[in-house]
């Protein structure tokens, strides 16, 4: 059956293991999205690589382009208190003891009672849509901060952060396993990820800039705060009309194109979308040894980054910087993560080793602790040196990135995916919420407990690593036998089920990456 409106200089159906035997095992239409099926057949699609490249530079202008632009601003809105801690919000809203800490915390434990709720509603409505609902939501919420002037309103607003703000991460890996290949996933993960440490770079300038603000009706934080609101709301609008819900649903790209984007996909064995909740899925995620390695994976890094996030300003304020200075290193903060987070997806993309690679990061994070609880900021070299310190504790970040990329590429069936990505979540909201409270008022500067808490995180985080490799190979292993032994469906060549909506354990064919 050939592919409506697909022409003849694409395609090539050269003979395979599936053609010889796609009489035994052909594709369960019953189980493929109907507009899914609309844009598929039984028959697998050759995509040239010239034409490949081409749909995949059209997609990164029309998706890949948005998720960055949307989380560097997400980033940069969450890193508007961190800033603000240092311009006066502290003094000016009454904040005593722990309740600064509270102001991240909030939206974490919000984002951890919701993550199931959103992760069914992204599953069935469009998606570009209701991430941009959520932006400009987001951005209402952000100005209003603004008007606060005491605990409780700042409290109140942050909470409603957090819920408008939580649908952007499980959006973003839907859509990256929606639209990419399963090669091009770590890296397209990695470019919204990273925004991360831009925020740090602009945010840093940004906020120092809003600093000179001595003047006037508002003080500086609260001009940081609504210019941040109304930008995000201004774009969230226009996210609403330039970013297409899915390959089938994007008027912007002709049919023939539309066909090959979703063609593009099969081999990801992933599926492509179903709007069909699936018991079974939910049960077999719950079970899976992996997805709560990947929520492991996401406590450990979080209670650590979210710590030293809401904090940067006032730790590296302790090591004896002014304010300017601390603003402006901040920034360099941002090129580190940065260069970790690019330089990790590189080295996965020369090496294919995922897991190996996040080990290698990891062991910057002990160092950099370790020191930062011994030394004492008592001389100018040693300001210096705990300020690298600072740095390098954060290399452990590519572990967070590459593990999103991951549950992307190793998770297939969409009600499974979801319950993967809602329980990755939970326990990510868990370890952001966890990881402001650590930082003790009565333990500052030296904030021992905090850095000895994380050295226990990275020490989980190393051995969860490994379980994971052990399990991940230890499954593709059995199914390379199956294969071997001539079982058809075993064969990672065989691709007609690839649209269909079948876990990543249902379908034989798939392969793990590790």
């Amino acid at each position: 059956m050939a592919t409506p409106g697909v022409t003849d200089e694409y395609i090539n159906r050269a003979a395979s293991p599936v053609d010889v035997h796609q009489e035994k095992d052909r594709t369960d239409f019953t189980r493929v999205d109907q507009e899914v099926a609309k844009y598929t057949s039984d028959d697998v699609v050759y995509i040239s690589p010239e034409k490949n490249d081409e749909l995949r530079r059209k997609i990164d202008r029309r998706v890949l382009v948005i998720m960055i632009t949307t989380y560097f601003l997400q980033a940069i809105d969450k890193g508007t208190m961190s800033f603000a801690s240092i311009m006066g919000i502290v003094t000016d809203t009454g904040l005593k003891g722990q309740e600064y800490s509270w102001m991240t915390t909030v939206i974490y434990m919000v984002i951890l009672v919701v993550e199931y709720p959103q992760n069914w509603i992204i599953t069935k409505v469009p998606i570009a849509k209701y991430l941009s609902f959520s932006i400009v939501a987001w951005g209402a919420v952000l100005a209003a901060t603004a008007a606060c002037n005491n605990f409780s309103s700042l409290v109140a607003v942050r909470a409603l952060l957090g819920l408008f703000e939580s649908v952007c991460q499980p959006a973003f890996i839907v859509l990256s396993a929606m639209w990419y290949k399963r090669e091009e996933q770590a890296a397209r993960v990695t470019y919204w990820y990273m925004m991360n440490g831009a925020q740090q770079v602009v945010g840093g300038l940004l906020a120092y800039c809003f600093s000179l603000i001595t003047g006037g009706p508002l003080k500086s934080w609260q001009w940081l705060f609504l210019v941040y609101g109304v930008i995000s709301v201004i774009y969230g609008v226009f996210v609403g009309w330039y970013m297409p819900d899915s390959p089938m649903r994007a008027k912007c790209f002709s049919e023939e194109d539309k066909k090959l984007m979703v063609e593009r996909v099969r081999d990801n064995q992933t599926g492509l979308q179903s709007r069909k909740f699936r018991m079974d899925h939910a049960i077999e995620a719950l079970k899976d040894p992996q997805v709560w390695g990947y929520g492991l994976i996401a406590l450990t890094t979080t209670l650590p980054t979210s710590g030293l996030g809401a904090f940067q300003g006032i730790i590296i304020k302790s090591f004896g910087f002014t304010l300017l200075e601390t603003q402006l290193l901040a920034m360099v903060l941002g090129f580190y993560i940065i260069i970790v987070l690019l330089g990790s997806v590189w080295i996965v993309k020369r090496t294919n080793q995922n897991l190996l690679v996040m080990l290698g990061f990891v062991i910057p994070s002990f160092i950099g602790t370790a020191l930062l609880m011994t030394i004492s900021p008592d001389t100018k070299p040693k300001k210096i040196g705990l300020l690298i310190c600072y740095y390098i504790t954060l290399s452990f970040w590519s572990a967070q990135t590459l593990a999103l990329s991951m549950i992307s590429r190793n998770v297939a069936g969409t009600t499974k995916k979801s319950v993967a990505i809602a329980t990755n979540f939970v326990f990510w909201s868990a370890g952001n919420s966890i990881g402001p409270q650590v930082f003790l008022s009565w333990d500052a500067p030296k904030y021992f407990i905090a850095f000895a808490t994380h050295i226990g995180c990275y020490v989980l985080l190393v051995i969860v690593i490994i379980g994971l490799r052990f399990y991940l190979t230890h499954q593709n292993n059995k199914r390379d036998r199956m294969a071997a032994a001539g079982m058809v469906e075993a064969d990672p060549k065989n691709l007609v089920h690839g649209f269909e909506d079948l876990t990543d354990k249902q379908n034989l064919s798939f392969r793990y990456v590790y």
